[in-house]
């Protein structure tokens, strides 16, 4: 699904970008524009960010 349609960013290109370690919207803003233009798209960016990095989290407990 399209989440920033200025930059043409996809849910799964900012998970992807996560995975490959961004942790920030800063980040993500640096890497793939998002929230730069209109700024409409950065609630949906914050709720992706914090359930990628929760994931992880739970991950990374589950193999320590």
């Amino acid at each position: 699904m399209y989440i920033c349609l200025c930059h043409g960013v996809t849910d799964k290109k900012i998970e992807q970008t996560i995975d490959e370690g961004a942790t920030t919207m800063r980040e993500l803003t640096k890497e793939l524009k998002v929230g730069s233009q209109c700024g409409k798209c950065c609630g949906c960016t914050k709720k992706i960010l914090n359930r990628k990095l929760i994931q992880i989290a739970d991950i990374t407990d589950q193999v320590a």
